[in-house]
C-alpha cells in the first residue's frame, strides 16, 4: 500500500481544525497548492506543542522537516471549513513520517493526503537527536494506539 492510500484509508485519530482565508484562493479560485503544506505543517507542529509540550523555541530537540509531499484529490476554496487529519506512518528513533490528511469539516476521505519526514535535531548544533520522549508518548498515545 502506498504512502498517500494508506492514508486515504486511514481514519485520522487527531483532527486540526484550519480555517481557510480568502487570500488562499489563488487564481483559478481554489486554495493555492502551498495552502495544504502550511495547514499541513502547522497542524503538526501546533499539536506536538499542544500534546507534547514541544518548545521550538527552547534549548531542547526541534523537528526539522527533511521531506514532505501532497497528492491533491479534490478542491477546496474560501470558506471551506477544513481539518488536518494527522497520523504516524512510521516512528523512528530520531524521525517521524507523518501521514497527513486534509479533510472537510465531519467527512472521512481527504480531498488531499500529505506526507512529512521530521528529523529531531539538537537545538544548538542542529545534529541527529532522539525523538523526544514527550513526544514519543504522545504519538504512541494518542495517534498509534
Amino acid at each position: 500500500m502506498t504512502t498517500t492510500t494508506a492514508a486515504a484509508a486511514r481514519v485520522f485519530r487527531v483532527r486540526v481544525p484550519f480555517s481557510t482565508r480568502w487570500n488562499d484562493n489563488d487564481q483559478y479560485g481554489h486554495l493555492n497548492n502551498a495552502v495544504y503544506y502550511e495547514a499541513m505543517d502547522t497542524a503538526v507542529n501546533s499539536w506536538m506543542i499542544r500534546a507534547a509540550g514541544l518548545d521550538p523555541h527552547g534549548d531542547g530537540p526541534i523537528a526539522f522537516c527533511a521531506a514532505s509531499s501532497c497528492e491533491f484529490r479534490a478542491s477546496a476554496s474560501f470558506p471551506d471549513a477544513l481539518e488536518v487529519g494527522i497520523g504516524v506512518e512510521r516512528l523512528g528513533t530520531s524521525s517521524v513520517a507523518w501521514a497527513l490528511g486534509i479533510l472537510r469539516d465531519g467527512e472521512h476521505e481527504p480531498i488531499a493526503t500529505g506526507r512529512f519526514v521530521h528529523v529531531f535535531v539538537d537545538a544548538a548544533s542542529r545534529r541527529p537527536t532522539a525523538v523526544p520522549a514527550s513526544v514519543r508518548a504522545a504519538i504512541e498515545e494518542h495517534l498509534l494506539g
